[in-house]
């Protein structure tokens, strides 16, 4: 089907928020002279400007101009208890008032605190730490070829692994010449770093045993997030995941789930077990660090002490890597976590398929047909998470990010754009759509966003 012209709605919407936020705006303009586009990570720099947030405390933030908006962005899918959980700020606080959290530069009790309790809820026989998915995923990649001598690279079309080289190639859908996943993302990487990535379909048995029967010997590691996240949060079907495994067994290749998302989002722990799959070497980031940055590499022993001293790998992690007051919010975290898991989890689950149907059945009552992903499957029984997509035709199937990101599937930029303007006129705030649900939601935040996208669906349809 051939794409809509959004050009006007936007540029409609773009007024009306303007108008909306003097604030931020002005703000914006002030930043465009010291920031690029006025900012430091592009996804939050929503155009025509982002809202500027003074504060933010549970399910809501509160800009400069004094909208408390209902979030579902919750630090990028950091917050599975809401922005600034009272528990995290009071142990910090108290920290800070007894001398201790800020940059020491020395190794402490917090770090084996936190590496044992990773261990014990991942599987990992080692860890090492560091500040950022992104970093985490290159050190895993680095790993695996170092491990296996080997320089290929194989990821999910549409995955996402951070801003860093081996991550850069299948993020963004293209459609001419139906390449569709094959380019690189990024300028300034060398050609050498295309050739070794090989890029394959999310939830394609057939496609994952070609090309590991074609390049199988060549592949130092498979890369894949087992709940794909910016792709359409999809989970892994239970026989893809085994057969990744399988396969990367028989080819003497380093499987890595990237659980920078999924890790400690559906358990106090990995996702992995949900499915009965062990990878060699896994990625954890946003909740383990309970609002601050922390990140982790971690799995078997023999791979993981390639990052010791003798190792050969110069995974040092960076001057902030194992940051006292990162690491004493990280404990905080996923100790709570861990005691709460019995009846935080389905809460959560049963509060994010609530708030999906919502979203679905308001925008079918005001004629706009919408799809929320982020169910589970058999052996992920429920998600806080949720992408809403506006498919062209009715029974539309999602199983991949080939789905998901094709606009002549569903209305990519209705999804990602409009709707994402028309909220904050309502004071909602998503990404593509949506986003994640955390334990602050409640019944009331199901019929505020339910509202919101009722306003929003009718100034959709009255710029049609």
């Amino acid at each position: 089907m051939k794409a809509r012209d959004h050009s006007r709605m936007l540029a409609v919407l773009g007024e009306a928020y303007a108008a909306h936020c003097p604030g931020s705006a002005q703000l914006h303009r002030r930043a465009q002279s010291s920031l690029i586009d006025g900012g430091s990570h592009t996804l939050r720099l929503i155009r025509p400007f982002p809202p500027r947030i003074a504060r933010a405390a549970g399910a809501w933030v509160e800009d400069v101009d004094g909208h408390r908006i209902l979030d579902y962005w919750q630090g990028h899918y950091s917050n599975i208890l809401g922005h600034n959980p009272p528990l995290v700020a009071a142990v910090l606080r108290t920290a800070f008032e007894q001398g201790y959290g800020l940059q020491t530069g020395f190794t402490d009790a917090l770090q084996v605190q936190v590496a044992e309790l990773l261990c014990e809820r991942t599987g990992a026989e080692r860890v090492r730490l560091t500040t950022s998915g992104s970093l985490a995923t290159m050190y895993a990649v680095l790993l695996a070829r170092a491990f296996t001598g080997r320089d290929r690279i194989m990821k999910i079309g549409g995955g996402w692994h951070g801003a860093q080289p081996w991550g850069l190639k299948g993020v963004d859908f293209h459609d001419e010449n139906h390449t569709r996943f094959q380019h690189m993302d990024t300028q300034g990487l060398p050609e050498a770093i295309a050739e070794e990535l090989l890029v394959t379909r999310f939830n394609d048995p057939q496609m994952l045993a070609d090309h590991f029967r074609r390049y199988g010997d060549t592949i130092a590691c498979f890369i894949l997030e087992p709940f794909i996240g910016a792709g359409g949060f999809l989970p892994a079907e239970p026989e893809y995941l085994k057969l990744a495994r399988e396969l990367a067994t028989k080819y003497g290749t380093v499987l890595i789930f990237d659980e920078v998302i999924s890790g400690f989002r559906f358990r106090a722990g990995s996702l992995a077990p949900l499915y009965g799959v062990q990878p060699d070497l896994a990625t954890y980031s946003k909740i383990i660090g309970g609002g601050m940055p922390v990140a982790a590499a971690g799995g078997r022993a023999d791979i993981m002490k390639l990052a010791g001293r003798d190792g050969g790998v110069k995974f040092s992690g960076g001057t902030y890597s194992g940051h006292p007051a990162s690491l004493l919010a990280s404990l905080t975290m996923m100790r709570y976590l861990v005691e709460h898991e019995g009846e935080l989890y389905p809460r959560l689950a049963d509060l994010g398929r609530r708030t999906r149907r919502a979203v679905e059945d308001t925008f079918a009552s005001e004629g706009l047909l919408a799809v929320c992903t982020g169910d589970g499957n058999e052996a992920v029984p429920g998600s806080s998470l949720g992408m809403v997509l506006f498919p062209y035709r009715d029974g539309t199937q999602f199983r991949s990010p080939e789905d998901t990101r094709n606009p002549k599937i569903c209305d990519v930029v209705l999804s990602d754009k409009v709707l994402q303007l028309a909220l904050l006129l309502e004071e909602v705030h998503v990404v593509h759509g949506m986003g994640a649900v955390s334990a602050a939601h409640t019944e009331d935040t199901i019929a505020h966003l339910s509202e919101g996208c009722r306003r929003a669906a009718r100034r959709i349809r009255g710029l049609l």
